[in-house]
């Protein structure tokens, strides 16, 4: 069944694929129903463990304002839920903030570790998109464009994703039933908190670092700033934006060498 009860959480929860164990971690606003992770090419050689998380998606709430710690620690209990006691980590954006907190909170789970277009927080955080979520539906289209990839132009499509553009703009704009919008603000709010920088340097899990040469969102910086804290981390630039893993063919097939390596 796609649905487990963990925890205070009832957790939506798909596998896809093959091979070692893989778990993915999204980003904000994640949720399966829109991610597609069916159609992931990783799935040719991992087996994929991807869910919703705490608010999100098909997954509930729980009580009150959750920490970072909370949704690291959920990650920690549904692997535990499915059977799992180690397994490769790859956190995308918020889930890569997630998947910092996981490895220093539970060292023990995570085997490889992958960090997507996420930044260590504290003096050096990603954008404040919560600032962005607080303006009216097309002004937050306009804010945040330009923060998913800094080549944007009003009107025209982002390099390397062509129609997609318009996709992710109608995102932005796209109303959200009420409960979805409690969790959205939530789970921003715990994502303006985050600050993993004081346990960077105790995650002993093989590292690498991803990031797009044009991400406004979580800029190179922070992930040099990460690559930095953690003992043999390793940093690749993609050209692309936040989502450089749509527009850069490489990304993809660098991270799946590194996890088969």
């Amino acid at each position: 069944m796609p649905f487990l009860d963990v925890g205070d959480l009832t957790m939506y929860h798909e596998f896809h694929g093959e091979g070692p164990p893989l778990l993915h971690i999204s980003g904000s606003g994640g949720d399966l129903r829109r991610t597609m992770p069916s159609t992931s090419p990783l799935n040719a050689d991992f087996l994929g463990l991807h869910y919703d998380q705490r608010g999100l998606g098909q997954t509930s709430g729980g009580e009150g304002q959750p920490t970072m710690a909370d949704f690291a620690d959920d990650a920690a209990a549904l692997c535990a839920a499915v059977g799992w006691d180690r397994c490769h980590v790859m956190g995308t954006s918020f889930g890569g903030m997630v998947a910092q907190h996981l490895a220093i909170r539970h060292p023990g789970l995570v085997d490889k570790l992958v960090l997507n277009c996420t930044s260590p927080g504290g003096a050096q955080p990603s954008y404040p998109l919560h600032e962005i979520q607080e303006l009216p539906a097309e002004e937050r289209a306009d804010a945040w464009m330009p923060v998913l990839d800094t080549r944007y132009v009003p009107g025209e499509d982002i390099p390397g994703l062509g129609a997609l553009t318009t996709y992710f703009r109608d995102g932005q704009t796209a109303e959200q039933p009420p409960d979805v919008a409690a969790g959205f603000a939530r789970q921003l709010e715990a994502r303006r908190l985050h600050d993993a920088t004081a346990g960077l340097a105790g995650i002993d899990s093989p590292t690498l670092v991803c990031a797009g040469r044009y991400d406004g969102i979580a800029p190179v910086s922070n992930a040099e700033a990460i690559v930095a804290a953690i003992p043999g981390a390793t940093l690749d630039v993609f050209e692309g934006g936040h989502i450089f893993m749509l527009q850069d063919p490489r990304a993809m097939e660098r991270i799946r060498e590194f996890l088969l390596a």
